[in-house]
C-alpha cells in the first residue's frame, strides 16, 4: 500500500465508508472490477491508470504514482474522484472533523461530475440533509484545487456564476470548484 492509501483508508472509515457503494454486482469479483473502472474513470488514463483503488476503505488495486482513486467521494453517492496527496490529507481531516491547512495544492479529479442526487450543501460538507439544503450542488464534470485560504480570498461561492467557484468556504475544508464540461 503506498503512503497516500495508507493516510486515506482510515479517513474513509470515520466518513463512513463502509455504507457500500452502489454497485450491485453477480460477485465480488465482478464488483470489484466495476468499482475500479468507475473509479479510474475520474481522470485522465495517464494518471488513473497507475493510481492505487480505494473503496469502502479497502485496497482493490495498488497504485505506484501516489494518487488515489476511488468509486465514490462520499459513501455510497457514485461520484468517482481520483484524488492527490493533498486532497488524500484533507478528507483525512475532513473525516476526523479536524483542522487542516495545506501545505501545498491539492488536485482532485471528477471528470464524471456528480451522479443526480449525489451534490452536497456548498457551504459546509457535515449538513445533516444535503439533497434538502438550501445551497444543494451538483457540479458536471469538474477539478476541485486545493490552495491556501489567501489565495481563494474575493472568490465566488455561488455555483451559478458560470465559472470556478469555492466550495465550503468558510471551513478549513475550503477548495476550488473548477467545471470543465462542455455544456
Amino acid at each position: 500500500m503506498n503512503k497516500y492509501a495508507s493516510r486515506i483508508i482510515p479517513a474513509l472509515a470515520l466518513m463512513g465508508a463502509g455504507m457500500g457503494t452502489g454497485f450491485a454486482g453477480d460477485d465480488a469479483a465482478t464488483d470489484s472490477e466495476r468499482q475500479i473502472a468507475h473509479a479510474r474513470g475520474a481522470a485522465p488514463a495517464s494518471i488513473s491508470a497507475d493510481a492505487t483503488v480505494v473503496s469502502n476503505g479497502e485496497v482493490l488495486a495498488q497504485g505506484s504514482n501516489g494518487w488515489t482513486c476511488m468509486p465514490d467521494l462520499m459513501p455510497n453517492d457514485g461520484a468517482a474522484v481520483c484524488i492527490d496527496a493533498v486532497w488524500s490529507e484533507m478528507l483525512a481531516a475532513l473525516g476526523a472533523k479536524a483542522a487542516f491547512e495545506p501545505g501545498s495544492i491539492g488536485i482532485s479529479y471528477m471528470l464524471k461530475g456528480d451522479p443526480p442526487g449525489s451534490g452536497v450543501s456548498n457551504s459546509t460538507p457535515y449538513h445533516p440533509d444535503h439533497a434538502n439544503a438550501d445551497d444543494y450542488t451538483e457540479t458536471g464534470p469538474h477539478l476541485m484545487i486545493i490552495v491556501s485560504k489567501d489565495l481563494i480570498e474575493g472568490m465566488t461561492d455561488d455555483p451559478a456564476s458560470g465559472g470556478p467557484y469555492i466550495m465550503w468556504k468558510d471551513t478549513p475544508y475550503a477548495h476550488v470548484m473548477v467545471p470543465v464540461g462542455l455544456e
